[in-house]
């Protein structure tokens, strides 16, 4: 008679679960954004949302027992905090005051081409042809978005083309200069930190946020601080968990999906849908990104047929290919 044990959840059910949280999560701060930007001006809801991350961040530090990092993590850490915590999250929160959710998450992903180019020049990376093929075709796709939007709202909603593109912008800056800061703390340390940097840095928006947080109301506020610890805290502690099971360059492209649900969610929540002009344009961002991150599978040449051995060999290592690659994160 065999005893019943509790089962465990295996390694990959958990990998695949903190995957899809992550894309829900990045996916769902695009419309809480333009929920709570009725209520709150860019710079205040940054603001708001990055002193509740860093409340998250901090009690996990403390729980993980993890202090400040080495000095030489802080340069990295200091410009990620500042270009991509404050200076996206403020983009991002003025651009989708003017463009719906879904037009601003099919702009914003046009990031990993620009963390491609940036690592190019600052970190000595190659630069295939297929990034200058990518760049070329997203390049088309944010003119088309930018017509189309020109064409529907006039200069305001290309305004909010430009800081959604301005967002990529910073979003890739700050991957970028994280990618050397990971290599002396660990990644809670450098988020948490870049974090409360971004906190520090968005400050100049306090009198805004103290003078709009009396006045707004309770679904504006909520949206605020979901913001700040399932977006910003929780889903980067995901990313990482399954970013340490999975190779970069495949859970990288799970990101593709984040546009599409945010079309689908701001469709369901909001009753917002973008045209159809501004999906072609923004399909065809996504096409660049997919034309500059594609890697030709590699085959393995057939070894020439052994001679039957006259002993038993020992079994060989697993030749799966893997692929590797920047991750693509986004607060």
């Amino acid at each position: 008679m065999t005893s019943l044990r509790p089962s465990r959840i295996s390694p990959s059910v958990l990998t695949v679960g903190a995957v899809t949280f992550t894309v829900f999560a990045w996916a769902s701060a695009f419309v809480s954004i333009r929920s709570a930007s009725a209520a709150y001006s860019p710079g205040a809801l940054a603001l708001g949302r990055l002193i509740a991350g860093s409340g998250v961040l901090a009690v996990l530090l403390l729980i993980r027992r993890q202090g400040l990092p080495p000095r030489r993590a802080w340069r990295g850490i200091l410009i990620s905090g500042v270009v991509w915590f404050c200076g996206y999250t403020v983009a991002l929160n003025w651009g989708e005051r003017l463009v719906d959710a879904g037009t601003a998450a099919l702009l914003v992903n046009t990031g990993p081409i620009l963390m491609a180019l940036l690592a190019a020049r600052l970190l000595g990376e190659a630069l295939p042809p297929r990034l200058l093929s990518g760049m070329a075709v997203s390049f088309v796709g944010a003119v088309v978005v930018g017509l189309s939007m020109s064409s529907g709202g006039g200069s305001a909603s290309v305004l909010g083309v430009v800081l959604c593109l301005l967002a990529a912008v910073a979003y890739a800056t700050g991957v970028v200069s994280q990618k050397p800061a990971l290599s002396f703390g660990t990644p809670l340390q450098i988020t948490a930190y870049s974090c409360m940097t971004g906190a520090l840095a968005c400050l100049p928006f306090a009198g805004q946020l103290a003078t709009e947080l009396p006045r707004a109301p309770i679904s504006a506020t909520l949206n605020m601080i979901y913001l700040g610890v399932v977006p910003t805290a929780l889903a980067f502690i995901t990313w990482t968990y399954a970013l340490a099971r999975t190779p970069a360059g495949k859970l990288g492209a799970t990101t593709y999906a984040v546009p599409a649900i945010v079309v689908l969610l701001s469709w369901v929540l909001l009753g917002e849908v973008p045209g159809w002009l501004t999906l072609l344009g923004g399909a065809l961002c996504l096409a660049g990104v997919a034309v500059s991150r594609y890697r030709p599978r590699t085959t393995t040449p057939s070894a020439p047929a052994a001679p039957a051995p006259t002993t038993p060999a020992p079994a060989g290592p697993d030749t799966g290919a893997r692929t590797t690659g920047s991750p693509c994160a986004r607060s």
